[in-house]
């Protein structure tokens, strides 16, 4: 059973937290002192998640946060607080705590945060040895059985799964090339499992996390009194993954400065800390990722192209789901077997009607998109089959969404088993017939959303943000535009 800390001088807080943890299947500890929790931390072997209040005795959630860091770096922290203080937010995530939460506090909400916590593919158990100076090497980093990969039928993914097997046992490079949540991440993990390194650590670094001014220090680490703030010394993440392998996501967004440091780690096998004096020998191998091609880059002046040639030993492309429809219900399933497991459900499949949404999607956000969609539909779902009800409203609603969809729809729009032209609503290019302002200006609104729907293919979150307009609006005036498109046809 995981293992849970509360640090919080309400005993009552700590008591209902306790009840409602301890009832779905935790272990927890109490702490109402600082003291007390960082004696708890020292001794409990195989602590799992830590849940601090802000406010604390003579000390604040900040400095409780940097000392079980410098401790434990990989045990999640999330702070709780009763004040709605961004600034504050955004300081404590940059300090490297899981998430922040808002008193009141919602035991669903709680709940889904520790589990998604405790999911993350580089949470492992902390010796009973604070890691103050040097991680223990070789061991090897756990991964939750919700994020085992599986592979699907397509032809395409059978080739990915050749291209693994092939490069796995090398020391090679890998650069992996994919959208937002295609899975790169949990295939470095598979090109991991199939190297010599396997049992080794596995870190894995999102670079777009990364603030410019602590990059180097997450990367490389750094010294005590190096910088402000820096008030013991810092592992990072290289030397963590030692004699293993370290995974850099989205590796385009670091500075240019930092990659000149990463240049000198990859050529020379060394690094040295911010504030360091000497160098260390590492001896990793690095597999990176990013959703945009880093020669096109490099051309552009935004990656070094002497560091793109170094990492340029093998090259894998991972495709999005909708180039693969008949992987979708494999992973559909994959996915709800997870999810029968975190809710402790029993829910058998999908109805046919859900199966005909599902391939008819074109699913932006890939495999954590449709992650996301299952667990939330199992939770809905009471019964023995994920129906239609249960899935979000614009997932449903997809095809009513299509503007045009005859010869200006993008070409990925072409869905198995659907007659576009009959079932998608085709809007016509004036929604009115007057020569009112008020109707003038319905016909540029119309217009203006149409062209940027299309130029971010119909992706309606990302159109919200560019029109400067929430989601919800959004649909309003899509719904406003169907209505007044069929007045016009049945006149």
């Amino acid at each position: 059973m995981p293992n849970a800390l509360i640090i919080d001088d309400d005993h009552d807080i700590c008591f209902l937290l306790n009840k409602f943890l301890t009832k779905h299947g935790f272990v927890v500890h109490e702490a109402l002192t600082s003291r007390k929790a960082l004696e708890i931390i020292d001794q409990v072997n195989d602590l799992d998640i830590v849940l601090c209040d802000y406010k604390l005795d003579g000390t604040d959630g900040k400095a409780m946060l940097i000392k079980i860091k410098e401790r434990y770096p990989q045990l999640p922290v999330i702070i709780i607080t009763g004040y709605n203080d961004l600034k504050t937010a955004v300081e404590v995530m940059k300090m490297g705590a899981y998430d922040y939460m808002l008193k009141p506090l919602f035991p669903e909400e709680i709940l889904n945060t520790i589990q998604t916590a405790l999911q993350q593919k580089n949470v492992f158990k902390p010796s009973r040895k604070p890691t103050t100076s040097q991680p223990a090497l070789g061991k090897p980093v756990p991964t939750s059985q919700t994020d085992q990969y599986i592979f699907g039928n397509s032809q395409v993914f059978q080739q990915l799964i050749k291209q693994i097997s092939l490069v796995g046992p090398t020391d090679y490079s890998v650069i992996l090339y994919g959208e937002s949540g295609s899975g790169k991440e949990v295939i470095a993990q598979e090109i991991h499992k199939k190297s010599k390194r396997a049992g080794r650590p596995f870190v894995a670094i999102d670079c777009g996390a990364l603030s410019k001014e602590l990059a180097g220090s997450e990367l490389f680490g750094h010294e005590k009194g190096s910088f402000t703030g820096a008030i013991n010394q810092k592992i990072g993440s290289f030397e963590m993954a030692d004699t293993g392998t370290i995974f850099l996501d989205e590796i385009a967004n670091l500075s240019y400065e930092i990659q000149i440091s990463l240049l000198r780690v990859v050529q020379e096998r060394k690094l040295r800390r911010v504030g360091g004096l000497k160098d260390i020998p590492i001896d990793v191998r690095i597999i990176i990722a990013s959703n945009e091609k880093l020669w096109d880059a490099a051309q552009k002046g935004k990656f070094r192209e002497d560091l793109y040639h170094r990492f340029n030993e093998f090259t894998i492309d991972v495709p999005p789901l909708r180039d693969r429809k008949e992987d979708i219900m494999t992973f559909a399933s994959h996915f709800l077997e997870r999810a029968n497991e975190s809710l402790g459900k029993k829910i058998t499949g999908f109805s046919k009607e859900v199966e005909q949404i599902f391939l008819a999607y074109v699913w932006h956000g890939n495999l954590r998109e449709l992650r996301n969609v299952v667990k939330r539909a199992a939770l809905l779902t009471d019964g023995n089959t994920i129906e239609a009800r249960s899935l979000p409203f614009e997932i449903v609603n997809y095809k009513k969404f299509l503007f045009d969809a005859g010869t200006d729809a993008p070409a990925n729009f072409a869905q198995p088993g659907i007659n576009n032209q009959k079932d998608v609503v085709v809007i016509s290019k004036s929604l009115t017939d007057g020569n009112s302002l008020k109707e003038a200006s319905i016909d540029l609104e119309y217009e203006l959303i149409l062209k940027t729907l299309k130029e971010v293919n119909f992706n309606k979150s990302k159109a919200a943000r560019l029109l400067n307009i929430d989601r919800k609006t959004l649909y309003n005036k899509i719904k406003l535009y169907q209505e007044l498109n069929n007045r016009l046809l049945e006149k």
